[in-house]
């Protein structure tokens, strides 16, 4: 005797004759017809079809499922991004909110999420958010931060939105329109800055200017700042004070050349102190400008995009980096905003790096009417500093 309620899957009859090993027999004289199902006898009488079955042959309940074809089958929609953002856990404070173990004051202290931080909502409880953030998960205090209806408009407003090239090369317009004359082209992968979108078109910033790109050659979506764990800032701290020894040293090590070496140097642009190797690749840098800029290009002297240049600039330190300036924004470690960027360092913008080499200016393979070129730092929005020593 079978027990319990029994889930019996309706398929087309030529589909059942198909499983290897089972078989369907015909009763002529009782005019029914017996499906085999894994040990369970369920027998049809003639004129019936499976929906009209409730109970097997011992009266236990049957629960009829029906299988749709994949052509029947709709797809689950996916939430649009503004309705994800309902889930986001977004800081308001003046410097940062503590993520704790446990909802309390009591609990130790695993992370912190800075103001305009975004975390995703797990629970709530007694007053507190948990969160996922980066590498953290914990609780914060739901009296700094907002969630649900309130963070959807924030969000829009903490978050960079970023179109990222799907096709080999994309060409940049000067206007909507696949008549419009091309203003610049970017590789695939590359991550572009959204100012504005429409259905069909969005506006970027790339070297060469204000754009428009297709959508259906991009992806989009949002980024957002994220908590830091408390091993994340630790270790970001050790190199901060490591950085700053070195700069120290090397400081006084220029201070004591100038006083007893004679004459003036040649070079046109001066290198802000950093670390040694810092300065050393900003130094090198610079021996290049002038130099042609070639899209894809990776040679200083023939010709390199700006990811070639400084993909090739660090080479010649051993370091090997990505020929590609949104891969650039996760090498190395983070640096907290342009003011306490370094020689050496990497600056990155919408669809572009440049290597910075002091004293608020750039060294970078900025477009092919103007080559490789210095110019301020600040010239445009900068989305990360990446520091490689």
């Amino acid at each position: 005797m079978v027990h319990g309620s029994v889930k019996v899957t309706a398929y087309a009859l030529a589909a059942v004759m198909a499983f290897s090993g089972m078989s369907i027999t015909a009763d002529a004289a009782a005019a029914t017809t017996v499906l085999p199902s894994g040990g369970v006898d369920l027998t049809i009488a003639k004129g019936n079809t499976l929906e009209n079955i409730t109970t097997d042959v011992s009266g236990t309940a049957l629960e009829i499922q029906s299988i749709l074809m994949p052509e029947q089958v709709e797809e689950e929609e996916q939430p649009s991004e503004e309705e994800t953002f309902r889930n986001l856990v977004i800081a308001q404070v003046n410097d940062y909110v503590n993520v704790r173990s446990i909802p309390s004051e009591e609990g130790e202290i695993v992370g912190k999420l800075y103001d305009d931080s975004v975390g995703t909502f797990l629970a709530e409880e007694n007053g507190w958010y948990q969160i996922t953030s980066g590498s953290v998960t914990g609780y914060v205090k739901a009296e700094y931060c907002v969630t649900g209806e309130a963070a959807v408009e924030l969000a829009k407003q903490v978050g960079t939105r970023i179109a990222t090239v799907t096709t080999t090369t994309l060409k940049v317009r000067t206007e909507p329109s696949l008549e419009a004359s091309v203003l610049g082209l970017v590789p695939i992968d590359d991550d572009l800055v959204v100012l504005e979108e429409t259905e069909n078109w969005v506006k970027v910033d790339i070297e060469e200017g204000i754009g428009w790109v297709s959508t259906a050659y991009v992806t989009l979506h949002s980024e957002f700042v994220q908590a830091e764990s408390k091993e994340e800032e630790e270790r970001r701290l050790a190199k901060e004070e490591e950085e700053r020894r070195k700069a120290r040293e090397a400081a006084a090590a220029k201070a004591a050349q100038s006083q007893t070496s004679s004459g003036s140097s040649t070079t046109t642009y001066s290198v802000g102190s950093g670390s040694e190797m810092g300065v050393a690749v900003a130094e090198y840098a610079l021996q290049f400008v002038g130099n042609p800029y070639v899209y894809g290009g990776t040679s200083l002297t023939e010709g390199a995009d700006c990811s070639g240049f400084v993909m090739s600039v660090y080479a010649n330190f051993g370091i090997s980096l990505p020929h590609s300036s949104s891969a650039d924004r996760s090498q190395g470690y983070a640096v907290d905003g342009l003011e306490n960027a370094q020689p050496g360092d990497l600056i990155c913008y919408s669809g572009h790096v440049a290597l910075y080499i002091g004293n608020g200016q750039i060294v970078h393979a900025s477009t092919a009417k103007t080559g490789i070129i210095v110019s301020n730092a600040d010239y445009k929005k900068v989305l990360a500093v990446r520091r490689i020593f």
